[in-house]
């Protein structure tokens, strides 16, 4: 017997409709469950292609944000190194005008020699271990740290201060005598003023990294915006959506049913 989808024109009408029904309910799933509504180029190509370039950018962006953050922790490594070796030059500042005084015996001259050439020492370990991600820019010699400023390979420089002894100049101060205990206090003075210059630097610097960090940011943001305004789709509509095409589907068998129904209908008028 021919079926009678084939013979009858409502239910293959109905078939269609039922079809196009399940595929607008597939696809509209298919969204919800990926929360894209362009999963594919066949959905909308050039919208996609737009969206990988930005999505591109959006890489790039965190690629440059990542070594920020870097020099941001570096720098703040030698920020808190450069402020320690402020502090003890402070304390050496002190001792150093107990020794300049005359009539000092030769016991407390000693140990004011001993506290003074600790409190060197003490700075010279501070600047060797101010060391992050293999950059320390207070060691003496140290590299100036090169910046990548954003996605296009522009960087800044970050320059590097001398914080060892030698650098500020207290590796030859000694406080055996009167005479040198007073040299050393002018000597002390020369490096406080150049260790607050140097502080000053690297604080400059520390904040230039923390502005470009920021803008990065609020650029990966807008990226993030743009690439979700392209492809997210709106849960809200097809969820929605999806509760009509159900119901649309069910209809839609509903009919098909009724239509493959008449046809035996009109049988059963032969049948004895």
């Amino acid at each position: 017997m021919v079926s009678s989808i084939n013979t009858n024109p409502g239910a293959l009408n109905a078939l269609q409709k039922l079809n196009q029904s399940s595929k607008t309910l597939g696809n509209t799933t298919v969204r919800i469950t990926t929360g894209l509504k362009i999963n594919s180029p066949k959905d909308d190509g050039a919208t996609l292609a737009i969206a990988q370039t930005l999505l591109g950018d959006i890489g790039a962006a965190g690629a440059v944000k990542n070594g920020l953050n870097l020099a941001q922790a570096s720098v703040g490594v030698a920020e808190v190194g450069a402020n320690a070796v402020s502090d003890l030059l402070i304390e050496m500042k002190s001792v150093a005008v107990q020794a300049s005084q005359e009539g000092l015996d030769d016991v407390s001259r000693k140990a004011l020699e001993a506290e003074f050439s600790a409190l060197r020492d003490q700075a010279s370990s501070i600047v060797d271990s101010s060391e992050f991600n293999g950059n320390n820019l207070i060691k003496a010699g140290a590299s100036d740290l090169s910046v990548l400023q954003d996605s296009d390979g522009n960087s800044f420089s970050v320059g590097a201060e001398d914080f060892s002894a030698a650098g500020l100049g207290t590796d030859t101060l000694s406080l055996d005598t009167a005479a040198n205990a007073q040299n050393a206090l002018s000597g002390i003075d020369a490096a406080i003023s150049t260790a607050t210059s140097g502080q000053a630097s690297l604080g400059s610097s520390a904040q230039k990294i923390e502005s470009q960090s920021e803008i990065t940011s609020q650029l990966t943001d807008v990226l993030k915006e743009g690439v979700g305004n392209l492809i997210d789709t709106d849960l809200a509509a097809d969820s929605a959506a999806v509760q009509a095409d159900q119901v649309k589907t069910l209809l839609g068998v509903q009919s098909l049913a009724i239509a493959n129904s008449g046809p035996k209908h009109i049988l059963s008028l032969f049948q004895g």
